[in-house]
């Protein structure tokens, strides 16, 4: 059965933000830890960040999605493909003051007030302490979508809108452009899962991302399972002595993409393996499940996920935005049928043959 445009949009969304959630819950443990207090998991738990107090609803996304919510409501206000001022425009005027600190990392309280005190947006990013982070490339799926089927301006837009949080051509950037392209590709009608690794490959830097994606999917190949994957992976990744040793972007990309390439491209099953696999793990199940889910779409998903994950979003006081799974996604593909509309009449215009 073919899947439709509309509904990799809804999946590339919901496998982003289940991930999220679900694997909030166990973010920063090592597997054996996951394992002995939960077993595998396979469903939202209640949890608690930054020690103050509130133990969140379980289903109850965090600071990527809140991340990602702004630049969901950029891309639907603009109507089309956005720009970094674009989504500090919509930080200043849709942010909720009171997520730093709740639902969001405190640093980007600060970053708010700096948008608000008139730098210009592409110089935000210059104030991250850490260019190789994955600040970003957990969070521009919907850069991916608003650029469905077109690898050149994705990366383009990835590359410009990124600079909110990290530096031009930094480390972060490069990696998240394979989250970008991995996603524009995999919208593509017939798209594969070797397609959509294909355009990893010849679109990506190929000296910083591509020749460590490669190696790493030909270490991983024999892998079935999660269980083997993050046995093997804490002989390559630690972190240790760094600042924010798990949360490199090089580290939760790659994990995302072998991940994907394991189960075959199935959303519920990357969402899982993401989950379950140690260490960041909201964002490499959110890498993980938002490119699955833009090839294969929603079938895979547990209605339930999705419901839960829609209330906990209806009761959080500190979030950006209550729309639920559906109205993301149907906010982004409304905003790229306009695109394309716009795009048509312009051709149109100008009478080109």
């Amino acid at each position: 059965m073919s899947i439709t445009l509309k509904d990799k949009f809804y999946g590339c969304i919901c496998g982003c933000h289940i991930g999220s959630a679900m694997g909030a819950a166990v973010e920063g443990m090592f597997w054996p830890e996951i394992e002995e207090k939960f077993g595998f998991v396979e469903d939202f738990l209640p949890y608690e960040h930054y020690e103050n107090g509130w133990v969140r609803e379980p289903g109850t996304t965090e600071d990527g999605v809140e991340r990602q919510r702004l630049m969901i409501t950029a891309i639907m206000e603009k109507g089309g493909r956005v720009t970094a001022e674009d989504v500090r425009r919509a930080w200043v005027d849709h942010a909720n003051p009171n997520a730093g600190g709740w639902v969001s990392e405190p640093f980007e309280g600060t970053l708010l007030k700096m948008a608000k005190s008139g730098i210009p947006a592409t110089d935000l990013g210059r104030y991250c302490d850490y260019a190789g982070l994955n600040s970003f490339s957990r969070a521009c799926h919907a850069i991916g979508l608003i650029n469905a089927g077109n690898i050149e301006t994705a990366i383009e837009d990835i590359m410009q809108v990124g600079q909110l949080y990290q530096t031009a051509n930094s480390r972060g950037l490069k990696w998240a452009c394979v989250t970008g392209v991995a996603i524009a590709a995999g919208t593509m009608p017939n798209a594969s899962v070797d397609s959509v690794i294909g355009a990893i490959y010849d679109n990506c830097d190929v000296d910083m991302v591509v020749k460590e994606i490669d190696e790493q999917l030909k270490k991983t190949a024999s892998f079935t399972d999660i269980r083997e994957m993050r046995k093997y992976y804490d002989s390559v990744y630690n972190g240790f002595g760094m600042p924010y040793p798990f949360s490199y972007a090089n580290e939760v990309v790659t994990k995302g993409v072998t991940i994907f390439k394991m189960v075959d491209g199935n959303t519920k099953d990357a969402i899982l393996a993401g989950v379950n696999m140690g260490r960041d793990t909201d964002c490499v199940a959110a890498v993980a499940g938002g490119i699955a889910g833009a090839l294969s779409g929603t079938a895979s998903i547990p209605e339930k996920w999705i419901k839960q994950l829609d209330y906990a979003t209806s009761i959080n006081p500190h979030t950006n935005s209550k729309r639920t799974l559906l109205e993301n996604a149907e906010g982004v593909y409304e905003a790229f049928k306009n695109r394309l509309k716009k795009e048509r009449e312009f051709i149109s215009m100008m009478d080109i043959d």
